[in-house]
């Protein structure tokens, strides 16, 4: 598949996973290879200090949107923007694009967000995912990348609509709650990217958050990403010392038990991340990207260029599925 054709196959990726699997590192990776390949890119995320203005060497983000990454560059590269979204802010906005401006501050201030969001469970998110559906309505960028909360209040988050639709009849949420869905629910707009380890919990979480999403939502879902994939490395099986006999050097002393064990280790490893992925194509037929394990203590921007570069060189192996966005046959 070329990488016009996978980010032309939906304009919201709500990437989302277990905490700990580096969601909002796919994320701004899958921003930052949109923009390799020339198009724009807003990243929005909603739980806030995720650290991903840092991963661009950028200040902290706020409501507003921010230029994380400038285009026109040799490469070619787009725009990359960010901003954060809070219920508060959105709802802020959408009484004011109203004319009830005095009225939305005094609102918010008071603290009766809280209070309709117990009588009306489901409202906060509401709110923010109906700012997503306008961001992708008025065009804002090529692709819109939703750094979405970690993947049990990910069901949640994105069930909202459907949930505010069984229990609002009439009225501005009914509407912006079915305007939400149908934003949810059309494959060509909006589609989920589930991340994920490869790891025995991680592998489960995703997988039953996966038919959960297409279940109970209706949700499309994008290829998953198995993050942090150690490459495979030769002659591990070679004993330390006859590897340094043989081209005429000596180990010090204890330096060859702890190659072996070293060894052991990446071999374990391995095999390990080779099983899990099996059992993850075998459980959810979805075509993969797996994006390499960096040995870096923080990432920054050249830590993500290498991370996008990776990501569409697995993009150009991926084999359209006949039905794309069901992770049901």
């Amino acid at each position: 598949m070329q990488p016009e054709q996978f980010f032309a196959s939906s304009r919201v990726v709500i990437v989302a996973g277990k905490g700990g699997v580096g969601k909002t590192v796919v994320a701004a990776t899958m921003a930052r290879a949109a923009a390799m390949s020339g198009l724009s890119a807003l990243i929005v995320e909603v739980e806030g200090k995720s650290g991903l203005s840092a991963m661009f060497g950028q200040a902290d983000l706020g409501y507003h949107e921010s230029r994380l990454s400038a285009g026109g560059g040799v490469d070619g590269a787009a725009d990359i923007w960010a901003r954060t979204l809070t219920p508060d802010d959105a709802l802020l906005e959408y009484l004011s694009d109203h004319g009830l401006n005095r009225v939305s501050k005094r609102l918010v201030g008071s603290g009766a967000l809280d209070i309709v969001a117990t009588a009306v469970p489901g409202i906060k998110d509401i709110l923010i995912l109906g700012k997503i559906k306008q961001l992708e309505r008025d065009g804002v960028a090529d692709l819109i990348v939703l750094d979405a909360p970690a993947a049990g209040h990910a069901i949640t988050f994105l069930r909202a609509a459907r949930s505010l639709l069984d229990t609002v009849r009439v009225g501005p949420i009914q509407t912006q709650a079915r305007d939400v869905l149908d934003l949810l629910t059309d494959h060509a707009r909006c589609q989920v990217m589930l991340v994920t380890l490869p790891e025995e919990t991680p592998v489960n979480e995703l997988v039953e958050t996966a038919y959960s999403l297409e279940d109970e939502v209706g949700i499309g879902l994008a290829p998953v990403v198995v993050n942090g994939v150690y490459p495979d490395i030769a002659g591990l099986d070679v004993d330390p010392g006859s590897a340094a006999t043989a081209v005429g050097a000596a180990l010090r002393g204890g330096e060859g038990g702890e190659l072996s064990a070293a060894a052991t280790f990446r071999r374990e490893r391995t095999a390990l991340q080779r099983e899990q992925i099996a059992r993850l194509a075998d459980e959810l037929p979805l075509p993969q990207i797996k994006l390499p394990f960096l040995f870096d203590a923080e990432i920054g921007p050249d830590q993500v260029d290498a991370l996008a570069r990776a990501l569409l060189g697995e993009v150009e192996s991926i084999v359209p599925l006949p039905a794309a966005g069901s992770a049901v046959p």
